[in-house]
């Protein structure tokens, strides 16, 4: 059987006390959950001590979770999955106090896989430490301010009239997405500083390509034109997004929370909630919002064409 391990740590400003008393109530998980997150409508039954938890969705699947050992640094579960298919894991919380109000959190998981998915082991170590990164700052923001300053609006299925673009290709690996991405897009606002003229209001990012065994994404950067512009840098791209039917999950809150959208539709598709058209990329607009936000959320719509 495939043995997979994952290990994630953030720094919290909060006593040890505080972060245990939390961690330790599963009452608390449905705030920070990077999972229960992804479908608010989903069956969750906690004990009267707050010591187990049983949840039951279409996006999450079914399962169990329970306090096996609480000791003065560590705290340990026994994990049940019943849905998709059944396995069961080992998780930990080591809490290692920095000062009286800093607290070094590490999150693991030791599992396995049917031994049929063995070629799926780095993806599953990969996608599970990409939830834990987000549970790990939900978590965070949830003990130092008592709530998550991030949330998601299920919009459903819309018809995209499609658009014509510029923008930058590029291949990176996903842990420098972030960094790379910025820095096309900053090449961008300077072409539309000197072209506004010619630009719709759409910003986004089309992302022809995830490869998670490979630590790899192949994106385009883009805004959207009304008319096609004159001469063009070197780095830069025309192309189309055509007319479609869009599913789309809508992301406001801080950046590095922007992949509970991402997750919580890719987990809409492989519940089989629409099927995914193969021809067209997900795509990632950036939106401004007329609701009051906090200056610091992004605004961005997740979107899937659908058959």
């Amino acid at each position: 059987m495939p043995k997979t391990y994952v290990e994630k740590s953030i720094t919290i400003n909060a006593s040890t006390e505080k972060v245990k008393t939390i961690i330790s109530d599963f009452n608390h998980w449905r705030h920070w959950s990077p999972w229960l997150i992804l479908e608010p409508d989903a069956t969750v039954k906690v004990t009267k001590d707050g010591k187990k938890q049983e949840w039951d969705g279409k996006r999450i699947g079914s399962g169990e979770i329970s306090v096996a050992n609480e000791k003065e640094t560590e705290i340990n579960y026994d994990l049940l999955f019943l849905k998709p298919w059944k396995s069961k894991a080992k998780t930990d919380f080591i809490v290692e106090a920095l000062t009286e109000n800093s607290t070094r959190l590490t999150w693991s998981m030791h599992s396995t896989l049917p031994f049929f998915m063995f070629w799926m082991k780095t993806m599953m170590e990969r996608m599970i430490g990409m939830d834990y990164d987000r549970g790990l700052l939900m978590l965070k923001d949830y003990i130092e301010n008592d709530k998550v300053a991030a949330h998601l609006e299920f919009l459903g299925e819309s018809d995209y009239a499609g658009c014509k673009y510029i923008g930058i290709k590029n291949t990176c690996s996903l842990d420098d997405v972030g960094e790379v991405m910025e820095a096309d897009f900053e090449k961008l606002a300077a072409f539309a500083k000197e072209n506004g003229e010619l630009l719709t209001d759409e910003w986004f990012t089309i992302y022809h390509k995830f490869d998670f065994n490979k630590n790899k994404v192949v994106y385009t950067g883009g805004i959207g034109v009304k008319e096609t512009p004159g001469d063009l840098e070197q780095d830069f791209i025309l192309g189309t997004i055509p007319a479609t039917k869009m599913q789309t999950v809508r992301h406001i809150g801080p950046y590095e929370l922007s992949g509970n959208g991402w997750s919580a539709i890719m987990a809409m598709e492989r519940a089989k909630e629409f099927k995914q058209n193969k021809k067209v990329s997900p795509i990632e607009f950036y939106r401004n919002d007329p609701r009051e936000t906090d200056p610091n959320d992004l605004i961005s719509d997740i979107c899937m064409a659908v058959k």
